[in-house]
């Protein structure tokens, strides 16, 4: 059985599982297997070198699935930008219609650009006054990022048990549990606390087809739900990644009185962690992990991890909570 919602419907998917945006993971490759999959596969924008690579790999993802997918436009504080706007411009040149967006408030720019040519945007939050603010301002999709995620979970610190229902009272569009989920019992929780599907990240670079080193898939299924550390605290820009001799020396070094990102700058950076994805080399770099890696224990293909999703949510629904009710 398939679960219909308002996010199968508005983005023209079976299942309602998405694949969130990752920088060095979200290729075609990926992408395409997720979405003939029945999920809804996305490229990542930023990977790309530039935006005429980005027109390249949009067509090389289209040669690969004929099923709906989306890229996703992340906007970092940083200091020497990509010029995003060209970016967006390749994915309206590119025809695709759902783009799936994070960072700061200088998003906006992006969604002025896309929304006239009829792109639908999924905009991920970890707040749900952020959330009821992307609504306001016409994104047509949350997907609402609890604490337990991958990469950067705000500064609230406010798990998805609490987040997911949280934002459901009040944001009236679509929305996606996003943070800590990867198998069928996560997607049957998902929709219980209000969302309408999930998206993961983490589950699926522990999959046949994502673009990186066998020794980083391995790593997610040694790390257990503590394997990960916060480092950047200090920096107010808390990320999530893998546990690692290299992110606990990220740690150790941050907690020094004064430290600053340039003690760090070394081991973080993007090029050392492209570095780590293409060679397995886990001492070159940092990798974004989430606490799902106590779920992960497999590298199946993305046909067989979303089967197995629905298979085991069907179960659930018609078995095990079919047998509690009196």
């Amino acid at each position: 059985m398939a679960f219909k919602t308002r996010i199968t419907d508005m983005l023209g998917i079976e299942h309602p599982i998405v694949q969130g945006g990752m920088q060095s993971v979200g290729y075609a490759e990926l992408a395409s297997a997720v979405s003939n999959a029945g999920g809804l596969g996305i490229i990542t924008a930023l990977t790309q070198p530039s935006p005429e690579a980005l027109r390249d790999e949009i067509e090389r993802c289209r040669a690969m699935t004929d099923k709906p997918f989306g890229v996703n436009m992340t906007v970092f504080p940083t200091i020497n930008a990509p010029d995003y706007k060209a970016y967006a411009q390749a994915i309206i040149d590119g025809g695709v219609k759902i783009v799936e967006t994070a960072g700061t408030q200088a998003v906006r720019e992006i969604w002025e650009m896309l929304k006239p040519h009829g792109v639908a945007i999924l905009h991920k939050c970890t707040a749900v006054r952020h959330a009821l603010s992307a609504e306001r301002a016409g994104c047509d999709i949350i997907s609402i990022d609890g604490f337990e995620c991958a990469g950067h979970p705000g500064e609230d610190d406010i798990p998805g048990l609490i987040l997911i229902p949280a934002a459901a009272d009040k944001v009236k569009i679509p929305m996606l549990a996003s943070g800590g989920f990867g198998d069928g019992r996560g997607l049957v929780a998902a929709l219980s606390l209000g969302a309408e599907g999930i998206n993961m990240g983490t589950r699926f670079c522990a999959t046949v087809e994502a673009p990186i080193h066998d020794n980083v898939k391995q790593a997610y299924i040694d790390n257990d739900e503590r394997g990960s550390f916060l480092i950047f605290r200090s920096l107010k820009n808390t990320a999530r990644v893998g546990k690692s001799a290299v992110s606990e020396e990220v740690v150790r070094r941050l907690a020094q009185p004064d430290a600053t990102f340039a003690d760090v700058a070394e081991l973080v950076n993007g090029k050392a962690g492209r570095e780590l994805l293409e060679t397995g080399d886990l001492s070159k770099g940092v990798f974004w992990a989430g606490m799902v890696q106590g779920l992960i224990h497999d590298i199946p293909t993305c046909q067989q991890l979303i089967d197995r999703i629905i298979a085991d949510a069907d179960a659930i629904v018609d078995q095990r909570l079919a047998a509690m009710r009196r």
